[in-house]
């Protein structure tokens, strides 16, 4: 309780962006997407610092959301320090996709499921160079992991188990079994907590540090038992290796999924750094070992069965133990509808080659499964859930030009006779991202486009440039004896009116396109370069511009038009009445126990 208190203390008080877990903000950020703040050093900081406390605070989130967060600011950190990469998005798009990878890579000693994660994840499109990128990051980063040796074993995590006995193909059945709640976790814990982010919203605002207390609080009543019971290792430990207790630990596992289900879907999402990643695995290994201890009872009860023809009789049939595997990799791959990566994972975690084609068929059902109910990751129904400006990956029909689209009224600047007084006008009155440069002449030939950070750097050169002219000419006519009034109209505000050089900060070759040009491959151009805007050019003239968040209104009416493909947030009112109504019932209560208190106080 005091760790939740502190640090949701800090993390309301400093920076409110280290909450969460940071996933889906970074996939807007790489996306194009402009979140001022959100990887700077005080999110790095605070979010260093408050990790530790919240994974040991107990609550049901996990670190690896967050360690790709803070991997991502230290790559921002540092990339901003060298002009090189500060002044091109682009590299600094491909640093953060770097970072990303060495953040997965670090949090489950995968550099491979890292490298993975980074290309099947956070992306939209992923060159070979930003792959070399990334592989180079993860190995630094796993490396130097290693070099410390945090758990003083030698080992990159810290618990690491190896299975080499083989399986059986009856065994594909039960298999199966473990994918299908592996889809169904997904499905369902996305859509409740996004309910209950939906219920915080509207209730919680403002009650942050409240909510992770009483959250820690109601997990550690819990689970508070098993902080004070010692377990060594080897023997039979509270019975567990007796066949007749089999019945009663597979119980036991089931209630334990069910309410770390119900924790995990009230925790994810509450003002502190959280992640997903492990309590999935957590649930889907529970769940998995108790369908292990299940088909071991069915074979110990059954043993001359023909179904388990295919067991030795002087070695083990069934091991519970790799259904556990199975089953965390179908909760990730679930929740966050990724494929390969966990396989990955999985493989360099255990080194359990002789069960990759199992992993294989599990996340082949778990997906499977999740497509019938059209359902994504967590972190894309979030992205959705804030309303951030990301194009999927999926392929959409929209049949119109883009003419229909773009923007046509527009702020430019002229590519001659633009005074620095003038720019500082336009930066003033206006909060777009950047101006089209254009000819002076009535056809408005398009010259280039300037992005709004760029236009404020040339503007500071310029305003150096034109306070360095005024003050030689103070010291040239001090010189010469000439009185203050001759030349007191030759000041650097005087001098505002000068005509202004954009210099090397233009793009004098912007992405364009024609207004007859399809939208379905103009928003091929935003998934794959990434642009901010994509400029509409007919016969060399502008004629308008288009972003992002254009293509996504079209997204969200052509969504509204056919409202069979909502996504599963959009049904928001079941869940949302009944924690409201929960919630007005234990305030009651609280205000009744609060006024026996006074009432007690007083006599």
């Amino acid at each position: 309780m005091l760790f939740s208190l502190i640090s949701a203390h800090l993390v309301d008080s400093f920076a409110k962006y280290a909450a969460g877990s940071g996933i889906s903000e970074i996939k807007c950020i790489i996306g194009g997407f402009v979140m001022k703040g959100y990887l700077g050093l005080s999110t790095l900081m605070i979010k260093s610092l408050t990790l530790p406390l919240v994974i040991a605070s107990g609550l049901n989130v996990g670190k690896e959301g967050p360690s790709v967060h803070v991997a991502c600011c230290v790559g921002n950190v540092v990339g901003r320090m060298f002009s090189r990469f500060s002044r091109s998005e682009g590299k600094m798009r491909e640093i953060l996709t770097a970072a990303s990878a060495a953040g997965v890579a670090v949090a489950f000693g995968s550099p491979i499921g890292g490298v993975m994660f980074s290309i099947e994840e956070m992306s939209s499109s992923f060159s070979i160079k930003t792959m070399w990128r990334s592989f180079f990051c993860a190995l630094v980063a796993t490396g130097t992991l290693s070099a410390m040796n945090p758990f003083r074993t030698g080992k990159l995590v810290l618990f690491q188990v190896t299975y080499d006995r083989d399986w059986h193909f009856f065994e594909i059945i039960f298999f199966v079994i473990i994918g299908i709640f592996g889809g169904l976790y997904g499905v369902l814990v996305v859509k409740f907590n996004l309910q209950v982010a939906a219920f915080r919203r509207k209730h919680l605002v403002g009650y942050g540090v409240e909510e992770a207390v009483f959250l820690a609080t109601v997990t550690a009543i819990k689970a508070w038992g098993i902080l004070f019971k010692e377990c060594e290792g080897g023997g039979d430990y509270d019975n567990l290796c007796q066949s007749w207790a089999q019945w009663p630990m597979a119980n036991s596992l089931f209630l334990a999924t069910v309410v770390r289900i119900v924790l995990v879907t009230i925790s994810y999402g509450c003002k502190v750094p959280a992640g997903i990643f492990v309590p999935s695995m957590a649930i889907g290994a529970t769940f998995g070992r108790m369908i292990g201890i299940i088909v071991k009872a069915m074979y110990t009860t059954f043993p001359t069965s023909s179904f388990f023809s295919s067991c030795r009789p002087d070695l083990p049939c069934i091991t519970p133990g790799t259904y556990a595997l199975l089953g965390a990799a179908a909760a990730l791959s679930g929740i966050m509808r990724i494929t390969v990566t966990v396989v990955v994972i999985m493989f360099e975690l255990t080194g359990a080659l002789t069960y990759i084609l199992p992993t294989m068929i599990v996340i082949l059902v778990t997906k499977a499964v999740g497509d019938c109910f059209e359902a994504t990751g967590i972190a894309d129904e979030m992205i959705r859930f804030n309303g951030y400006p990301y194009l999927e990956r999926d392929d959409h029909a929209f049949n119109i030009p883009v003419s229909q689209v773009m923007q046509k009224e527009l702020h430019t600047m002229s590519v001659t006779n633009m005074t620095l007084h003038e720019v500082e006008e336009k930066l003033e009155h206006t909060s777009v991202q950047g101006f089209p440069i254009v000819s002076t002449d009535p056809q408005r030939i398009l010259m280039g486009y300037i992005g709004r950070t760029e236009l404020r750097y040339a503007k500071l050169e310029e305003r150096e440039k034109f306070i360095q002219i005024a003050t030689d000419t103070d010291a040239v006519r001090e010189q010469a004896g000439v009185e203050e009034d001759d030349h007191a109209g030759i000041t650097p505000l005087a001098a505002s009116t000068d005509t202004m050089h954009f210099g090397p900060w233009v793009n004098q070759t912007p992405l364009c396109v024609a207004p007859q040009l399809p939208l379905e491959i103009v928003m091929d151009l935003f998934k794959r370069m990434g642009p901010r805007v994509i400029l509409v050019e007919y016969q060399g003239s502008l004629a308008g511009l288009i972003t992002v968040k254009d293509v996504l209104r079209v997204m969200v009416s052509s969504e509204h038009a056919h409202p069979a493909s909502r996504s599963v947030w959009d049904n928001q009112g079941e869940l949302d009445a009944l924690l409201e109504e929960a919630w007005l019932w234990v305030g009651n209560r609280w205000r009744n126990m609060l006024a026996m208190g006074r009432r007690i106080i007083r006599r």
